[in-house]
């Protein structure tokens, strides 16, 4: 079995296997796999024109995704998969498949793996995101309404022109979560994201991303991007903001929303297992939570 080296030479490759099942995970998407680069050599390989997705760091090997194929994935092809994963980590227990859709894992458990449940990620409604009408979003609608009034403010789309404020701004961001949140667990997830970012805002227009910028007073205070996941849904990767301006988090969410018209559905991703992220998450009403799964073998 040949393993390849993930390029953006393969977009092309993986879109076709990507798009044979519309997905509803963030996960499911090149733009996605590629910037984890930042923290894993990332390999793909065809196992009986099935793409399988390998990520590889000094812990191991593991699938980040199901094996992508248009038929339901055949029980051999999970046993090759898991073969070549075992050969690598020489049985440590590493060995696994990430982002299995709730739909998909029955077929998991019947072909003998143990599944379990991972966070799930956040599906709204953009509408709903967009007009913050009614009692549900009385607090966002207000916090917007307080930094509409009192800064002086202005939104433009983001560009890779804004690499380095934006990434001087995570940096501000990260600074003062840590300090909120010394927890060393969420710190080095602080740190992991700050290195994905830099991969995302270095292939910005190849990877087909999609954001926004508030400036405060002329400077980038805030912004937000992602990308489009399927013709109804996009998934927003990223949004940083200076936490000293009130309001400025609800606002540039509510604008961003407003800028992808053409969508149903904002996915607004996973919670990684945060309380307080999750809070934030729930507070603007997901229509639903879209479950993930992992299968280990027995």
């Amino acid at each position: 079995m040949k393993l390849n080296k993930l390029s953006l030479k393969n977009q092309s490759l993986f879109a076709r296997y990507l798009d044979h099942v519309p997905r509803e995970l963030a996960a499911f998407s090149f733009a996605n796999i590629y910037i984890w680069q930042a923290l894993y050599e990332i390999n793909w390989a065809l196992i009986e024109n099935t793409l399988c997705v390998f990520f590889r760091d000094p812990l191991g090997c593991f699938m980040y995704l199901p094996p992508l194929a248009k038929e339901p994935v055949s029980s051999k092809v999970l046993a090759q998969a898991f073969r070549l994963m075992e050969k690598i980590n020489r049985n440590s227990g590493v060995s696994r498949i990430e982002n299995i859709p709730q739909t998909d894992s029955a077929l998991y458990r019947q072909a003998g793996y143990t599944v379990r449940e991972k966070y799930p990620d956040y599906l709204c409604l953009r509408k709903e995101l967009e007009l913050l009408s009614g009692n549900d979003f009385k607090s966002q609608r207000a916090a917007c309404n307080y930094f509409v009034k009192h800064c002086d403010h202005a939104c433009a789309m983001l560009t890779p022109a804004a690499r380095a404020d934006c990434l001087a701004l995570f940096t501000l961001w990260a600074k003062e979560r840590k300090a909120a949140h010394p927890d060393t667990v969420y710190c080095g997830m602080l740190e992991d994201s700050f290195k994905t970012l830099q991969v995302a805002l270095d292939n910005y227009r190849s990877l087909h991303f999609s954001g926004i910028v508030v400036k405060v007073n002329k400077k980038i205070r805030g912004f937000s991007f992602g990308y489009e996941l399927n013709a109804h849904t996009f998934c927003v990767l990223y949004e940083v903001t200076d936490l000293k301006i009130k309001g400025l988090a609800q606002y540039i969410f509510r604008e961003f929303s407003r800028k992808l018209p053409g969508y149903k559905y904002i996915n607004i991703m996973d919670d990684s297992g945060i309380k307080s992220l999750a809070q934030t998450k729930l507070a603007y009403r997901p229509l639903r939570l879209v479950r993930a799964y992992i299968a280990t073998l027995s």
